[in-house]
């Protein structure tokens, strides 16, 4: 196996997406990458199960993300890629979802690339995609919506962002990284012109044990947050493609959405 003590080797990195949780959802082609693995860097909530994929020899690198606390910043993990791959080394850097969907995959290609050395990228199942499969949501549907948006809802400066025309009729709006802000998120949406009673449904934990699926009015999906105690992994799902889902009504408050929000 290529180390580290070795300047003179090189190797390369293999980007992998892991899914958004169940192992079963793993691509043929993320399997064989980790099979060939000598080192894993991975993110964190990756199931121990994708992780056996790897040669026993393989050493294991969590670099673990939580709101407001990072194992390792970016620029650290970006280093330690490099490092190791130069050492000729096969990192297999495998991300939750998709390495390409708010997976910051696109920095460490670049990082990768600026130094010169081989990389290759395996897509994975997003989390938008699998959570709502689970849910029986469709993100699209011909009477109901013709286009998806993906957003992240933890960025800075939330409120300056142009999110018009994202939600509304004939549109999905999937936020990602949302529960935190979700009353501020409900609150940019409505101000935008959306329709206060348009159904959103939280997908929770989508894929893995105690995962949940709950639906409710944008103009409450704070309170259901809140009082659900719902928390990350999560993302939020807004329009009427979640009137077809196989979430569940909390207190009835979407079955009553005709006369929910009346003056």
């Amino acid at each position: 196996m290529a180390t580290l003590l070795d300047p003179h080797a090189r190797g390369r990195v293999i980007l992998v997406g892991a899914g958004p949780g169940d192992p079963g959802l793993l691509t043929l082609r993320a399997v064989d990458a980790l099979r060939s693995a000598d080192v894993v860097v991975h993110d964190g909530l990756i199931d121990p199960a994708v992780l056996d994929h790897a040669p026993a020899h393989a050493q294991r690198i969590s670099v673990a993300k939580r709101r407001a606390r990072h194992t390792l910043p970016q620029e650290a993990i970006n280093a330690l890629i490099v490092a190791h791959v130069r050492a000729g080394a096969i990192v297999v850097r495998l991300k939750g979802g998709d390495p390409f969907v708010f997976g910051r995959g696109g920095e460490e290609v670049e990082a990768v690339r600026a130094a010169g050395l081989p990389v290759e990228v395996v897509p994975g199942v997003s989390a938008a995609l699998g959570c709502a499969a689970e849910a029986m949501l469709p993100l699209t549907h011909r009477e109901l919506s013709s286009a998806v948006s993906f957003v992240a809802g933890q960025c800075k400066g939330l409120s300056e962002q142009d999110w018009s025309g994202l939600a509304g009729a004939g549109r999905t709006l999937v936020i990602y990284m949302g529960v935190a802000n979700a009353s501020a998120i409900a609150d940019k949406l409505m101000a935008d012109g959306v329709d206060p009673a348009i159904p959103v449904a939280v997908l929770e934990r989508g894929t893995l044990p105690g995962h949940r699926a709950l639906r409710t009015l944008l103009a409450d999906v704070g309170d259901l947050v809140r009082r659900e105690g719902v928390e990350s992994p999560a993302i939020i799902v807004v329009g009427e493609v979640v009137t077809l889902s196989d979430a569940e009504d909390r207190l009835g408050v979407y079955a009553r959405r005709a006369e929910a929000l009346a003056p």
